[in-house]
């Protein structure tokens, strides 16, 4: 099952020709998920080909501009074609607020439903889920009540042993896809045969991690803990980490600390404060990775495929 997750804007605070403001796209198969819709979030849905109407919800982190002023437009923008699927958008509170005065401020033609639920922002929680995976929400700290996300898929069956099935007489065919789904069946001598007796141990899914707008918690290491992608902001150098402090920002070299700390495959470093230029950004790499190795920095559009661990 493919997994991807593409990066629409690494920007923070304003956007820039070649950079714009926060969002990330995840695609699961036929599923597509919103983290942060900032400026310009469309741009990058255009020029990617990605088919936005298929957005099964949008996660939002908190309701700075910078992180929603992208909102509105793809809101109307999904009106301009057929969708009988609701749109869920989840944030902490102020999200409904924010949604409902711009349909009504801009007079939206909305022709589907849009399901705003707001999240406890003080507790970890579990806030959506699908038949096989769960996105959960969790605390961070900055100058608004503002919330992390990590999407998380449930666990797969154990590897299908063919040799140990027909040592149990289960001829090959249909009997075996019904092992694989975890259905018990009736060998060609009448005894049962059961998925266990024929599949290795269960195997981890996949975990995406989502962290922006926050000063470096150590609650937050346990949140992403294992995440086969984490996407965190690292907005300064740590040359101004008395500046992060008063924003409640990070630097780079914090970011990577919570990903070493949390055993993360991938750090990709977002959210970045508009007074590096594209060179620039190379200070904030370098810092990531005398820490943490496996940090790279994300660009506009840029796609990290998110790989099963076998």
């Amino acid at each position: 099952m493919n997994f991807e997750a593409f990066i629409l804007g690494c920007g923070g605070m304003m956007p820039l020709p070649y950079r714009h403001l926060t969002s990330v796209l995840l695609r699961r198969e036929g599923d597509i998920f919103l983290f942060d819709c900032g400026e310009g979030t469309q741009v990058s849905l255009r020029r990617l080909n990605l088919r936005w109407k298929k957005i099964n919800a949008v996660f939002i982190s908190h309701t700075h501009a910078d992180h929603v002023t992208g909102l509105p437009g793809l809101l109307m923008l999904s009106s301009q074609v057929d969708r009988e699927d609701p749109l869920y958008i989840f944030g902490p509170p102020k999200t409904a607020e924010y949604v409902n005065a711009n349909r009504k401020i801009l007079d939206m033609y909305i022709n589907y439903d849009i399901i705003v639920k707001e999240i406890n922002p003080a507790v970890p929680d579990c806030v959506f889920s699908g038949e096989d995976f769960d996105v959960y929400s969790f605390p961070l700290k900055h100058t608004k009540v503002c919330v992390g996300y990590s999407f998380v898929e449930h666990s797969r069956p154990g590897a299908f042993n063919p040799e140990k099935a027909l040592e149990m007489k289960v001829p090959c065919g249909p009997l075996w896809s019904m092992l694989q789904r975890g259905e018990s069946v009736e060998a060609s001598d009448g005894t049962t045969v059961t998925p266990g007796q024929v599949l290795g141990l269960p195997r981890r899914g996949r975990k995406f991690s989502y962290v922006t707008d926050s000063a470096p918690l150590p609650s937050i290491a346990e949140e992403v803990k294992g995440a086969d992608l984490f996407i965190c902001e690292g907005m300064f150098e740590q040359e101004l980490a008395e500046t992060a402090f008063e924003k409640k920002h990070m630097t780079a070299a914090q970011a990577a600390e919570i990903a070493k700390t949390a055993g993360v495959k991938k750090m990709g470093l977002i959210h970045y404060s508009p007074r590096y230029t594209d060179s620039d950004l190379k200070k904030l790499l370098d810092e990531a990775r005398a820490v943490f190795p496996e940090s790279v920095l994300t660009k506009d559009r840029m796609v990290f495929p998110i790989e099963y661990e076998d």
